[in-house]
């Protein structure tokens, strides 16, 4: 949260969600942000992300990626697709969308099992 509010398309909409601004209540933003809840994760988690997403930046999974690497936590996983936007599961090129469901199913294969 802290950080897509300063880096994506769509920043100072949180704001308005949220009724504040991170500049005058920084905790607020950080009490909704995933980073903060790193620490307590304990089950696998998969990671896919697209890198010209502007929606979403990618910097974002990569910190939470690099979060989960710092506090050794086990089974996460991270693919980054170059080249592809926010919307690679619905218009991004076939080979990636192939990829990433392939990727998803094999996740699901792994733990769900």
């Amino acid at each position: 949260m802290v950080s897509l509010e300063f880096n994506s398309d769509i920043a100072g909409m949180f704001s308005s969600e949220v009724g504040v601004r991170f500049v005058d209540d920084p905790d607020e933003f950080m009490r909704m942000s995933p980073i903060t809840y790193v620490k307590d994760l304990n089950t696998p988690l998969l990671i896919v992300h697209s890198e010209e997403d502007l929606r979403c930046p990618s910097d974002q999974a990569t910190q939470l990626f690099v979060a989960c690497q710092l506090l050794d936590k086990p089974d996460v996983e991270y693919y980054l697709f170059p080249g592809e936007t926010h919307e690679l599961s619905r218009n991004g090129s076939p080979l990636h969308r192939k990829q990433r469901a392939e990727l998803i199913l094999d996740f699901f294969d792994r733990h769900l099992k």
